[in-house]
């Protein structure tokens, strides 16, 4: 594959650092980045998710003392995945390189990525080689790639991570999609087939605690696998169908004096856990489909030293009109 656009070693990065809760990770990370990444046309781009820590004070200071530093501010925590959207779609530079706040990728290794990019890739994402997370947590990613690779046939990135390199152009194709479940390890193999996994080392979290735990992982888990595929809403109606098959004899055969009680009573029961289960897919289906309909937008600023659509904060003054805004000064700038 050869290169048909500047990789980030010649055109320049960004690199968007999500923060939730990070206040002891906020200095640690920017010293990191800017020793490791420093030769790089570079800016750091934090998004602070609506912190309650003192996150946001410590990542102010950053930007008044290095004008490579670029920030918004949640008016509450949105998530991760609005976290990261928002970081896509206000960064400047052509490339696009996603660090956590916790530092367990190591700056450096994304000098992998970048060489890797330059060989005409427009997205590369980490795998870990030896990750540093509990046991629990790598069993759980372990069953989600192999449900949602093998079993549902979803184009995922194999071991793919948060941890990656995209140029900004598609990163923010992704974002302006406004998908009912915006999971962009699925929606980039839908866009370009030039994305690859490069080995990655990998280590503890030093500070902090993490935000992700096992709610987290399963709701995420869900909606990748309702909203990327058919096959489990096919497989639901199915079973159902069958159920209901099943209902319609074993009423039959009650009625004619083939089965007992017990009989009737525990194939009733199990037919009625199986229509739970299919119902509980089909609402979880609903769910998702409705969340394409009109709905608040994935996240508002409160506070910001860049530019940002008067449509993604919360308040804006009266005058503003379709104009954007600095939403730090408040004042307005021609669009």
């Amino acid at each position: 594959m050869t290169r048909d656009f500047p990789g980030p070693d010649h055109s320049g990065l960004s690199v968007v650092i999500p923060c939730f809760n990070e206040v002891d990770n906020v200095e640690p990370s920017y010293r990191e980045i800017t020793n490791e990444l420093g030769d790089y046309s570079l800016e750091l781009f934090y998004v602070d998710d609506g912190s309650s820590d003192g996150t946001l004070e410590k990542i102010r200071a950053l930007a008044a003392a290095d004008t490579r530093v670029r920030y918004v501010s949640f008016s509450r925590n949105f998530g991760f995945e609005a976290a990261f959207s928002a970081g896509y779609r206000y960064a400047s530079m052509p490339w696009i390189l996603h660090i956590d706040a916790d530092q367990q990728f190591p700056a450096a290794e994304a000098k992998k990525l970048v060489a890797t990019a330059a060989q005409g890739y427009d997205a590369v994402f980490g795998v870990r080689t030896n990750r540093q997370d509990p046991l629990i947590r790598r069993w759980g990613t372990a069953a989600f790639h192999f449900v949602g690779r093998r079993v549902l046939r979803i184009e995922i990135p194999q071991g793919a991570t948060a941890f990656r390199l995209v140029r900004a152009e598609l990163a923010r194709k992704i974002v302006d999609l406004r998908l009912g479940t915006p999971y962009f390890l699925a929606t980039v193999p839908r866009l370009t087939s030039r994305y690859t996994t490069v080995p990655v080392a990998h280590r503890a979290r030093e500070r902090g605690e993490s935000k992700v735990g096992m709610g987290f992982l399963s709701s995420h888990a869900i909606e990748l696998f309702v909203g990327f595929t058919r096959r489990l809403t096919t497989a639901a109606s199915a079973t159902a169908l069958f159920a209901g098959g099943v209902s319609v004899l074993a009423a039959a055969a009650a009625a004619c004096g083939l089965l007992g009680a017990g009989a009737t009573a525990a194939t009733l029961f199990a037919l009625l856990a199986v229509l739970l289960l299919v119902l509980s897919l089909t609402v979880r289906y609903l769910v998702v489909v409705g969340a394409g309909q009109p709905r608040p937008r994935q996240f508002y600023v409160r506070e910001a030293n860049v530019v940002v659509d008067v449509e993604d904060r919360l308040f804006t003054p009266e005058d503003a009109g379709p104009r954007l805004i600095d939403v730090q000064l408040g004042k307005g700038v021609s669009a």
